[in-house]
């Protein structure tokens, strides 16, 4: 996913003794936003996200990773790294 901020401005609505803000059905879908949202506290403002922990697929997994092009190189040499004298059994 691109890393692009989006602003818009929003107004705050009166729900009761508190104010809330309207979220567009569309980014509520997006964003996979159902009952409840965890708000924090940054230094830049509040942040929302979403309170169910989202996981990604296997699928989406392999694709992330792919997108990002990593050296494997020096992976081959801790495969032949002298452990496997060792005496350990794997």
């Amino acid at each position: 996913m691109e890393n692009q901020l989006r602003s818009r401005d929003v107004k705050l609505v009166a729900i009761g003794n508190s104010k809330g803000v309207r979220i567009p059905k569309a980014l509520l879908q997006k964003y996979g936003l159902k009952n409840s949202l965890i708000m924090e506290e940054t230094d830049k403002g509040l942040l929302l996200r979403n309170n169910e922990e989202s996981k990604l697929s296997w699928e989406d997994t392999y694709k992330i990773m792919a997108d990002e092009k990593e050296n494997w190189d020096d992976f081959d040499t801790t495969l032949h790294d002298g452990l496997e004298d060792d005496g350990f059994e794997y």
